[in-house]
């Protein structure tokens, strides 16, 4: 069965923002019947640009595409058979990043003068990987002119708070429904970074911010589902999670979010985006993960005070 044809495409969406063109700057897709209580997010696989941004930039329609997460909705999208939703969203990450703070802004990149309240001396900032990035991967810079400020607050006032508003709500309906929520964050990785081998590059690196925004029970149970399945995985190291795991993550609140990272050599290949003939197999893969995580939570990720009860 071709799990990626049955569900990526499929009139699941039970709520969406729709730009313009009417295509949804992100939209939740639901089983018929939410019957678990995960929430699947694929913040960066966004792969519609709009003219508008592509003549903006100084790169070419691939170059562009080096710092999305290439399919990563498609590869997540057997958790609807688990009786869990997934939010993805539609807009690029090159355009705007929602796993970010709100107002991670440089402001030499910008026309015009910055609110106070941003935050323009992060480390993400400073790597050109703020709110509105400056640079795609291996440091490529986007745009040929800065931009008006004007316009990125209204990128961070028409997606990025719309998007998180949804993430909150569906997490909150979640919570309230099944007593806990789970909030598995969904990103891939290039399989080579300068100055890394290639070879001691895992699978998988499981992201729970050192142990603070999930039950370490829930990041192990992840991890010993993808060994047994031949993968090799990896914890926190080089990524721990960014701003969603971080912010999301409340587990003596019985909030649960676990960010994973998955190889982007297992599926594709990563200088023409184009899938490779493993894609199928690790949908598959990733289908199976999906049931057996959800199926093996219970009062483990419960606040103690209400497993107690």
């Amino acid at each position: 069965m071709n799990i990626v044809r049955d569900f990526h495409f499929a009139a699941l969406a039970s709520e969406a923002v729709v730009t313009a063109d009417e295509i949804p700057i992100f939209e939740v897709l639901s089983p018929e019947r939410v019957s678990v209580p995960f929430l699947f997010n694929s913040p960066h696989s966004g792969r519609h640009y709009t003219e508008g941004f592509l003549s903006s930039s100084r790169l070419d329609r691939v170059s562009i595409r080096r710092s999305e997460d290439s399919y990563v909705d498609e590869l997540f999208a057997g958790s609807l058979l688990s009786g869990a939703p997934m939010l993805r969203a539609n807009f690029p990450r090159a355009f705007l990043d929602v796993n970010r703070e709100p107002y991670e802004l440089d402001p030499k990149m910008f026309r015009g003068r910055l609110p106070s309240y941003a935050n323009i001396r992060s480390l993400r900032v400073a790597g050109g990987l703020g709110t509105i990035a400056r640079v795609v991967a291996e440091h490529e810079e986007i745009y040929h002119s800065p931009l008006d400020v004007s316009d990125a607050l209204d990128r961070i006032e028409r997606i990025y708070k719309p998007y998180h508003a949804m993430l909150r709500k569906t997490l909150a309906r979640l919570h309230v429904d099944f007593g806990f929520a789970v909030l598995i964050d969904c990103h891939s990785m290039p399989s080579v970074i300068r100055g890394i081998d290639p070879a001691h590059r895992p699978d998988f690196i499981l992201g729970d911010r050192y142990g603070t925004s999930c039950s370490p029970d829930l990041t192990e149970t992840a991890a010993s589902i993808l060994r047994s399945f031949g993968y090799t995985v990896s914890r926190n190291k080089p990524y721990a999670g960014g701003f969603i795991t971080e912010h999301y993550g409340r587990p003596a609140k019985g909030l649960h979010a676990l960010q994973i990272e998955i190889n982007r050599g297992l599926y594709m290949h990563e200088t023409t985006f184009e899938k490779s003939d493993a894609f199928d197999e690790l949908v598959i893969d990733l289908s199976r993960f999906a049931d057996e995580i959800v199926r093996a939570t219970g009062v483990t990720y419960l606040p103690k005070s209400l497993a107690a009860e």
